[in-house]
């Protein structure tokens, strides 16, 4: 997802979306450990999408505003 799609979100949104990449990862690791894991990239996303997420959160409970339109980019 991109950081302007995320930033539209609200906090209670985001904080879905931490817990849905997080079942994410917990699903992976299972399927690493049997040995079916087709995506091992996937970890490296799932990562720095969810830094990517408490970034903004800490951003905002900060008072930061970095609030760019997708034509800016």
């Amino acid at each position: 997802m991109k950081v302007w799609q995320l930033r539209e979100m609200t906090s209670d949104e985001l904080a879905h979306r931490i817990r849905e990449l997080e079942e994410e990862t917990f699903n992976l690791r299972m399927q690493k450990a049997i040995k079916e894991l087709s995506n091992s990239k996937r970890f490296k996303e799932i990562k720095k999408e969810i830094a990517r997420i408490k970034t903004i959160i800490n951003e905002r409970k900060l008072g930061i505003d970095k609030s760019f339109s997708k034509t800016e980019e």
